[in-house]
């Protein structure tokens, strides 16, 4: 019988530029080299493609005509969580900076070597794929757009990882262990580390509410349940 070899996993890059000639370049050199490669002029293209297909990396220019590649990383960090390379100009040390604060996760000055990029690629691909590998022992717990690591108290949005301090992890802790169930406040003070009483429970889910919710005022995932404490809700 004739083994049947499986094709290797090909990245999806979306490309966005409005300079033509780069583009084309950048595409030939990436397709070269393995990638498949979407382009798009603008902004405007690029969420028309975004709601086609599903994307690992986007190489994104920051000046653009419309809709920068600031504003395109703003809008796309509020519920995706694609690595992002910015494309920026050279010395523009405010875009990096804006770029790197909005959630990009890296960038490169133009004009730039091709190898440089593609170095750049491979890195932040490999980077996700060790992040997206699942721990021994359940250590990774999913809700929502977060990944929890137990072993480490990191909190992963995306390749955006954010430390939890002790207090915060073992309440988070406590709801992994058991999800879809109300904590009242008496339950939370009595695990062994949070070192916190029922007084300051409060205070500790706000603070814990900072680093999960978008908008801690209407908590999506850690929520209220009045009278009886809190709920972690998972199946959203």
């Amino acid at each position: 019988m004739k083994t049947i070899e499986k094709s290797p996993i090909i990245s999806h890059i979306l490309l966005v530029d409005d300079d033509g000639r780069l583009r084309n370049l950048l595409e030939r050199y990436l397709t070269k080299n393995n990638f498949r490669v979407t382009c798009a002029e603008d902004g405007r293209q690029a969420r028309k493609f975004l709601d086609i297909f599903e994307f690992d990396m986007i190489l994104l220019d920051v000046m653009m005509p419309g809709e920068t590649g600031i504003e395109l990383t703003k809008y796309l960090r509020a519920f995706n969580s694609v690595p992002i390379l910015l494309l920026t100009a050279m010395n523009e040390s405010e875009d990096r900076i804006n770029g790197l604060e909005t959630g990009a996760d890296d960038y490169l000055s133009k004009p730039f070597e091709p190898r440089e990029l593609l170095l750049r690629i491979e890195n932040i691909l490999r980077r996700v794929k060790i992040e997206n590998q699942p721990t021994q022992n359940d250590e990774l717990f999913h809700f929502g757009p977060y990944r929890f690591d137990l072993r480490s108290n990191l909190l992963f949005r995306g390749p955006v990882a954010t430390k939890l301090t002790e207090s915060e992890s073992a309440i988070l802790r406590a709801f992994v262990a058991s999800p879809g169930e109300i904590l009242s406040r008496d339950d939370l003070s009595n695990l062994d580390s949070t070192n916190v009483n029922t007084r300051t429970i409060d205070v500790q889910i706000t603070r814990l509410r900072r680093k999960i919710e978008d908008d801690p005022k209407f908590p999506r995932y850690l929520q209220t349940i009045r009278g009886r404490g809190y709920v972690l809700k998972t199946g959203l």
